[in-house]
Formats: structure tokens, sequence, C-alpha cells
């Protein structure tokens, strides 16, 4: 998630790891047990420690081999620096992350490479210290930006195909390329690459090995692939590269992406865009697939986004996404396109299922759909596709081309929030009855979802976040905690088609108020999950705070924010904006404390406030 589209980010002070820190380490998974993936980034201070958004892939090549990703603030300042309660990003310094794992997602690492940085900006109590500026140093996240002038933004997608040669043909036998798309913005103050205010990048590598060991030169310079406008906002891009050698367009890569045209002038154009690379990412040619025009008072509602792109063995090209609707749940729907010619021409938009999103609670004080109580974290896109398809990859030539699809819907209410799951066997012309509350914990309520098939189609599995109690209409005393656990759930799939969906793996719960936006306002555990499969395993990755410390103080502090928007209807901007110039005491009690003024976090919270994390597991077939 672009840290623009965050109301109330302020410039504060650089934040410096110790040593220690600054050594990636590998977490070592025991049989059947959950790892952490992202484990080069600390667990304090807040917002050093904050991950979220994940993204995974398999190296269908070599499948010991995948990479992961995810919205990473290991090289921002620390909430001590300049103002002591605020933790903003800091200006230049990026987020998308990136890990690497040579045994199936067992043990990851986390490279580290140069590049602008706040690290250095730990300040001290009080509010003294000057505003941070961002200086070249170690980087946790995706290298050679800020040398063009560039900011890596997050909202992480990768995938692997093959290379090409030296010819410009691609083959395994040239080995295999690790795109990573996301968001990119321009250095403030330096001159903008591009026109607009959010564009889509694409980096690649072909040296995994260099990558992992912190090698920047081993990464291309990123690409600016979308086609930007003085009032474009690029956003929730994904990122595929046809893989199997039966493909006619075996090597392309496509990025789909959500364009806001008219930023700044009330979003009245948003189409979905794809993007087509012949050439390895070098170079990107663009295609409008839907229409541009919303209109917030259509029952059809006001845009698109939260896009899946896949090929299928024969190289179709799918493209699903959300369409979102009006309404308090909005009655929306999933929408697919596809290219027969790799990417030159695309289909009619065709509408294939209803999905209503989780929008049965608004929470007016941050101005976003939640599920788990006041100053929760939001739901938005939580009716988004996610989908993936058996093409047979490396190869081709065992090939189910099964589609197997899940969305989070709401259309039953607050409360019963449910993963839903359905897949098809004829490219989406018609799909099994859609199976709902696939979630196999009784009190589960479904956050995120995604699955995977096997490249031969004999095995999927669903991955999802729950929350596991009821709404809570209060942030404030322990029994208004937020249970936030990440579950794994695998089924046979056969001719016959997909048997019952079982449960193999349940994380360790934590509480979700121990997350945070970086403007303090609400809690934020970004928009997905991810799952990914070869012909012996599947892997998957999602939120996690089970290290994340829930703050009295800051809790008080949200309450405050929506008793105030709810009696007053103040407008989001507004309620998410710094609130006065006169800073609470450090010393105060919460009844002491002025009306609305955040707490000073790393004095008046826990020291893993914050501490959301990227979890994963790898499981064999059962």
């Amino acid at each position: 998630m672009s840290r623009i589209r965050l109301v109330g980010v302020v410039s504060a002070a650089l934040l410096v790891m110790s040593p220690a820190v600054l050594v990636q380490t590998s977490a070592t998974a025991l049989p059947g047990a959950d790892v952490l993936v992202s484990n080069g980034s600390p667990s304090a201070p807040f917002s050093a420690n904050k991950q979220n958004e994940p993204a995974i892939a398999i190296d269908a090549h070599d499948p010991d081999v995948m990479a992961a990703g995810s919205n990473d603030e290991i090289d921002m300042e620390a909430c001590n620096a300049g103002t002591d309660n605020t933790c903003p990003f800091t200006p230049g310094v990026g987020v998308s992350g990136i890990y690497f794992s040579t045994s199936a997602g067992h043990n990851w690492v986390q490279p580290t490479y140069q590049g602008l940085t706040g690290r250095g900006c730990t300040g001290v109590p009080g509010d003294a210290d000057p505003p941070c500026t961002a200086t070249t140093g170690p980087i946790g996240t995706l290298p050679n930006y800020a040398k063009h002038n560039l900011v890596s933004d997050g909202d992480p997608a990768l995938a692997f195909g093959p290379a090409p040669g030296d010819n410009g043909v691609f083959s395994w036998d040239n080995g295999s390329r690790l795109y990573y798309a996301n968001l990119t913005s321009a250095v403030p103050g330096a001159p903008s690459p591009f026109k607009g205010f959010e564009a889509i990048a694409v980096s690649h590598t072909d040296d995994l090995a260099g990558a992992a060991a912190g090698d920047e030169s081993a990464w291309s310079d990123p690409v600016i692939a979308s086609q930007q406008n003085g009032a474009l906002f690029s956003d929730k891009e994904q990122v595929w590269a046809d893989n199997a050698e039966s493909s006619d367009f075996f090597g392309n890569a496509y990025v789909c992406y959500a364009g806001y045209r008219s930023a700044g002038h009330g979003f009245t154009a948003q189409p979905l865009f794809v993007l087509t690379s012949r050439d390895g990412g070098d170079s990107w040619v663009q295609k409008q697939v839907t229409p541009a025009v919303n209109n917030v008072n259509s029952p059809l509602g006001f845009g698109r986004s939260g896009c899946t792109v896949r090929t299928d063995s024969r190289g179709v090209v799918y493209v699903f996404v959300n369409q979102f609707a009006a309404g308090t749940p909005g009655a929306g729907s999933i929408v697919l396109v596809k290219s027969f010619d790799g990417g030159a021409s695309w289909t009619r938009p065709r509408t294939l299922l209803s999905a209503f999103d989780s929008c049965n609670a608004f929470e007016a004080s941050i101005g976003r759909c939640i599920e788990d109580g006041v100053g929760g974290a939001r739901s938005d896109l939580s009716s988004a596709p996610s989908v993936d398809i058996a093409n047979g990859a490396p190869t081709g030539s065992d090939a189910t081309d099964r589609i197997v699809l899940t969305w989070v819907d709401g259309r039953n209410g607050l409360n019963h929030e449910d993963v839903r799951f359905t897949w098809s066997d004829n490219g989406f012309q018609t799909w099994a009855p859609v199976r709902t509350h696939v979630q196999t914990g009784a009190t589960d309520r479904g956050y995120y979802s995604a699955p995977a098939i096997s490249p031969n189609g004999t095995d999927v599995w669903l991955v999802y976040n729950a929350w596991t109690e009821v709404f809570k209409d209060s942030a404030e005393g322990a029994a208004n905690d937020r249970p936030l656990v990440g579950v794994l759930l695998h089924a046979d799939s056969t001719a016959g088609g997909v048997g019952p969906l079982a449960e193999v793996h349940r994380g360790v719960p934590g509480d979700g108020r121990g997350s945070s936006q970086n403007n303090l306002a609400a809690e934020f555990l970004g928009d997905y999950v991810y799952a990914a499969a070869s012909r012996d395993f599947g892997t998957a990755v999602w939120n996690d705070v089970r290290n994340a410390a829930d703050c009295p103080e800051m809790d008080a502090y949200r309450q405050e924010l929506h008793e105030e928007a709810t009696a007053s209807g103040l407008r989001t901007a507004e309620a998410e904006e710094p609130r006065g110039e006169a800073l609470r005491d450090h010393g105060a009690s919460t009844a002491e404390r002025a009306e609305g003024v955040a707490p000073a976090v790393q004095a008046d919270c826990g020291r893993t406030f914050g501490n959301s994390d990227i979890y994963g597991i790898t499981l064999s077939n059962p």
C-alpha cells in the first residue's frame, strides 16, 4: 500500500539498528511448524517492526527456490525521532521488502542493500529532535530505487518465469527470472522520473544467489511499466510470468493494475489496465481492459480493484478483478477478461459471480470498513478475487488447467463474514457451485484469503486470515482484544472435482490492536494473504500479530477518536490529522490526557507495539 494514500503522514527523524539487527539470519522450520518470513526486521521500535501485505512465488523450474515480499518498514525512523507521538514514513525511504528461500520455505533470509534509509533517526524522549532526513545506508528493501529518484512504495507482487537468452528467446535452460512489481513514487524534492502521483515499477533478477546475498547489482534497475499522466494514481498491481513451455507465449510477463485517472478530482475515471512485456521486463505495452467511468450513484458502484492475473498451459491470460458496488455491504461482483493472443487484445469484461464486500461496519473516525471493532483494521478489499491455475509448469505437459478462486464475502452480515471457494475446468465458462463458510474454525470470520493449486492439478491449498471473536464496539480493556489468526487448508483434486477443504495448519493468534497505521489512528494489516504450490507441497504467507503488544494508551486514543467522530460527523481527513499543537505529558494518565492527542509511542506503549509480521508455512501434500 502506498504511503500517499494514508492521511496524516508527517515528517520526523531516522532509525538506527544495532549491528546485530543488520545480520540477516534464517528461521529454521520444524516439521509442520510455521516460520517468521520477515526475519530480518526488528521486533521494535515501531514502525521499523511493521510488515504486512505479503506475497510469495515458487520457481517452477526449481521449486525449492522461493521469494516473498511485503510492505516492510524496516528502514523507517523511530517514533522518538522528532515529535514523540508521530511515527511518519521517512520521506524518500522505501517499503518493498524482499525475502529468499532455497529450502522450499523452511528457511528465509532478508538481504541488506544500500539506499535511502531512516535507520539513523532513533531520537530521544521529548520533542526537541530535528526532522528526520534520510541518508544513504543499509536498507532491507528493493535496491536501485533511490539512485533513480524513486521510492519503492509497497503493494508487493512477485512471479518467476524463464530468463531470455542473448537472442531474446525464453528457455528454462537460461535459468529463472524473478519479477518484482510494486508501487513507486518520486523522492520528495527530486525531479520525478514520471508524471502523476504513483506509478507501477517492475524490477527483475536472474541471479537469485547474488540478490539473496545482498548484491544489489544482481537486480535490474526498476522500469516504470505503467503509462503515466499528470493525474494518474496507479494502484493494486499484480504480476505474473507465463511459465509453461507448452504456451505459445512462453516467457511473456503481465501486470494488471487499477488506474485512478483523475487523482485530486474525485477519481471519476478508474479503468483496469494490463501491461504486457515480451522482452523479460525491459519494456511494457499497456491495454485498457475495462470501462473507465465510475459512478458512485450506479448500482455498479465506484470502480474496480484487487486484480489477479494468471496463464494456462496454452498461454491464455486470465485477469480477474473485483467490481465494487455502493451500499453497506456493497453487492459487487467478480469480473473476468481474457487474452488469447499474448496480451495483444482482450475480451470484453464478463461478470462471473456476485461478491459482497465485508463493509457491514463502518468506522467513522477513520473513514473505512472494518471487521474487528473501534479503530479496527480495514477490510475494504476482502472481496477481491484470488486465483490460481494448474498450468503444468514448467513444461505444461501434465496440466489440467483447473482454475481455483476464493474471496471473503460479507453478504450474511457482521460477524458472519465467510471464505468462499469455487473452481472451473473450462476457462470459467462454467464453474462448480460456490462453497460458502469454507473456514473450519467454528468462530473464524474470514478476513482475506488466497488459493493455490499444484501445477498438475492434484492438490489445492487455501490460506486465510480470520478474526476469531465477534466485532468489539470498544477498543479498551482486555475483553476487547481482537484475536487474529492465519489458517491453511488442503483438499485433494481429481478429475471428479475438488474434495473437502480440511485444516492442516492453524497459526498462533495475536491481538490486532497491536498493529497500527503510521498516523496511529487505527490498526493496519493490509489487503492480502498469498499461497503457492508445487507438485509436492503447498506454501502460504499471512499477516500475523502474535508478537505485537497491545497498548492501552493507544486503545484509549482510538476510542476517543471514534467517540468524537460519532458525535460530530467528523470527516475522515480531519479525524486522521494530528489533533492540535499541544502534546500530552508523558506522565499523564489517560483521564488527564488532552482529548484526541496520541500517546508518545515509545514511552507509553510496550516495546513491541506495532510489531506485525509475515509468517509462513510449507507442508508436503497429505
